[in-house]
C-alpha cells in the first residue's frame, strides 16, 4: 500500500461558499513524485452557517490517520500575530483557518517524527511554528530582491527557474543535487526575517533570503523549501529527489507504524 500523505488545505470565500481545497499540481507531486495517496486535511470548518459552531481538526487524530505532512505553497500568507507582529493597511491576504491546524500540526509532527515538507507558504509556516518571524514585504527590505513572480508572463514563465541558490555544503539538499548551487523558481512576497532556533539553512539565494531549512534533531525526515520544486518536478532532478526522498520517509514511517500495531496485537 503507498503511505497517506495529508495536504493542508487553504480556505477560502468563493461564490457565496466556502471551499477548503488545494491546487492541484501539489496533489500530484505527492501522487506521482512521492509516490504517496494524497488526503486533503481541512482548515478550522466555521462558516457554512453563522449559527454554526467551529469544527476545529484535532491534530492527534490527524497524524493517527496520516504517514506524513505536506504544506503547500497559497497566495495566504500567515496571520502576523503568530510571530509578534501588526498586520499591514490594508492586510494581506490570510488564511487563519489554515493557521488553526498548521502551526500546531507542525509542532506535533516534529515531535512524533512524522515526516514533514513544507513549500513557500508551507516554509513560512515551518518558519513561524517554531519561533521565527518573517518580513511581510520582503521587496522593501533594502538590499534584498523582488522575490514575486512576474505577472506580465503565463505560468510557465512565472514559474521558470529565475536565480541560483547556495546549497549548504554537507546539506540534504546539496547530496540530492550532486552540486553546490541550483537555479530555482521565485514567487513569493514574504520571507524569513528571523529564523527560528534550532534549525539548519540548507539553501540562500545570492540577496542573502534563506530559502531553504531543516531541523537536524527531529526525529524524522523534514523539510522547508522557499521555491516550488512541485512545479514539473519530473523536470528538474533535485525537485525530483526532494519529492522522492520525502515518499520514502513516508513509506518507512508507515512501515513502522504498521509493525507497531501488529506487536500490540500480538501481545
Amino acid at each position: 500500500m503507498r503511505p497517506v500523505i495529508g495536504v493542508i488545505s487553504d480556505v477560502k470565500a468563493r461564490d457565496g461558499h466556502v471551499v477548503h481545497g488545494v491546487t492541484e499540481k501539489y496533489i500530484y507531486a505527492v501522487a506521482r513524485g512521492a509516490q504517496a495517496m494524497p488526503v486533503l486535511i481541512p482548515g478550522t470548518i466555521s462558516s457554512v452557517d453563522a449559527a454554526m459552531a467551529p469544527v476545529r481538526m484535532v491534530v492527534e487524530e490527524v497524524l493517527a490517520a496520516v504517514d506524513a505532512i505536506f504544506l503547500p505553497g497559497s497566495p495566504s500568507n500567515v496571520g502576523p500575530q503568530h510571530y509578534g507582529d501588526a498586520p499591514h493597511e490594508p492586510p494581506l491576504p490570510a488564511d487563519p483557518y489554515r493557521d488553526d491546524i498548521s502551526l500546531p500540526l507542525i509542532r506535533a509532527a516534529l515531535e512524533r517524527g512524522v515526516p514533514l515538507f513544507g513549500v513557500c507558504r508551507g516554509f513560512q509556516e515551518m518558519n513561524v511554528a517554531l519561533g521565527g518571524t518573517l518580513f511581510q514585504k520582503l521587496y522593501e527590505q533594502p538590499g534584498r530582491f523582488d522575490h514575486r513572480e512576474d505577472s506580465s508572463l503565463d505560468i510557465n514563465g512565472q514559474y521558470a527557474p529565475v536565480h541560483e541558490v547556495a546549497l549548504e555544503p554537507g546539506g540534504l539538499l546539496e547530496s540530492l543535487a550532486g552540486a553546490p548551487t541550483w537555479r530555482v523558481n521565485s514567487l513569493h512576497g514574504q520571507g524569513i526575517a528571523r529564523l527560528a532556533p534550532g534549525v539548519t539553512v540548507e539553501a540562500r539565494a545570492p540577496d542573502g533570503t534563506i530559502e531553504a531549512f531543516r531541523v537536524p534533531d527531529a526525529p524524522g525526515f523534514n523539510m522547508a523549501i522557499q521555491w516550488h520544486p512541485e512545479w514539473r518536478f519530473w523536470e528538474d532532478r533535485l525537485s525530483s529527489g526532494i519529492f522522492t526522498a520525502f515518499g520514502a520517509a513516508a513509506r518507512l514511517h508507515a512501515e513502522t507504524r504498521r509493525a507497531a500495531l501488529r506487536f500490540a496485537a500480538a501481545v
